[in-house]
């Protein structure tokens, strides 16, 4: 039985103004998305490109303003916070981004970017005391405190999302969004941060949101796992439900994508056909009517709603299951 939510996204809309061909448009982004985080739980968000998902972990800790929907952390309103309710709730909600070299200010010392959020809050008693936090993070997150004197133009993009992990945990929060935090490193150093995020969700009892559009290293990381496509969340489940018996058409795709040596474990037959449909021209009905290859009249007509399908705790927005 899951422990009660830390984190509770209840209908999220985020639409953002666009320029093109001359002509202002609406995009809608996410599209009354919903999910519930679980203290000591890590829920993958999963998707391709352009689904909502970063917007999602952008609205939470209030990078982005939604258009209607409740964002709760353990039971209070994130989007209504303003003032010293607002800070407490950013230095509980941390944010490891995607891109190690543009999260960084070049211009600041690697230590001044780890304690930033110490600064800004007052956590820090002494010189000494911060000095000493400082050293403690970066050799948590695999680096050596002497770090601390260097700039991000000195260090890998590996060092540097260590750097960024780094910064997202002093001071220690309840909850972790890694925005596909692996997605712009070598193969050869995502196992390494995948396993360090790992060892310090265990190390520190953190919840963490953890976003990518790879189904295989959300597999590695998280418990439970919640699929979007265009704005929406498709199917929900604990991960290896998902893995092993995806049900919804998407998810199908996305699990038939990971590469698997064994043929025999390989999703067999159709899976989807064509392209996504373009953000400025929304389907009628469910948005993956176009690329289905079991949708109905009714799709094409009807938006599904989330629904209980067997007793795993499993939800899917489909009419045909």
């Amino acid at each position: 039985m899951r422990s009660e939510a830390i984190l509770d996204v209840r209908d999220l809309k985020v639409s953002f103004g666009v320029r093109r061909a001359g002509r202002k448009h609406r995009v809608q982004a996410v599209d009354g998305a919903s999910l519930s985080l679980a203290e000591g739980e890590v829920l993958g968000i999963v998707g391709e490109s352009g689904c909502g998902k970063t917007t999602v972990g952008r609205s939470i800790v209030g990078l982005v303003r939604p258009d209607s929907g409740t964002v709760g952390f353990k039971g209070a309103d994130v989007i209504g916070a303003r003032g010293a309710s607002l800070r407490k709730m950013r230095l509980n909600v941390r944010m490891v981004f995607q891109d190690p070299y543009a999260s960084l200010n070049p211009r600041r010392a690697v230590g001044d970017a780890v304690a930033e959020a110490g600064d800004i809050n007052g956590f820090f008693k002494s010189r000494a005391e911060r000095r000493a936090a400082i050293e403690a993070t970066l050799t948590a997150v695999g680096l050596d405190p002497s770090f601390a004197a260097r700039y991000p133009y000195e260090l890998s993009g590996g060092q540097r999302q260590r750097v960024g992990i780094a910064r997202a945990i002093l001071p220690t929060p309840s909850i972790v969004i890694a925005d596909e935090p692996v997605s712009a490193l070598d193969v050869s150093v995502q196992a390494q941060v995948l396993n360090l995020m790992m060892d310090l969700r265990e190390q520190l009892s953190l919840s963490m949101l953890f976003i990518s559009h790879d189904l295989g290293v959300i597999g590695r990381i998280s418990s439970r796992v919640a699929v979007m496509y265009m704005g929406r969340i498709v199917e929900q489940a604990g991960t290896r439900t998902v893995l092993d018996h995806p049900l919804h058409p998407y998810t199908q795709a996305l699990v038939a994508a990971i590469p698997k040596p064994d043929p025999s474990k390989r999703i067999q037959g159709a899976i989807e056909t064509g392209e996504p449909p373009s953000l400025f021209r929304r389907p009628s009905g469910c948005a993956y009517a176009p690329r289905c290859p079991i949708a109905s009249d009714r799709c094409v007509a009807d938006v599904p709603e989330l629904r209980s399908v067997g007793t795993d705790g499993r939800i899917v927005a489909c009419h045909n299951l």
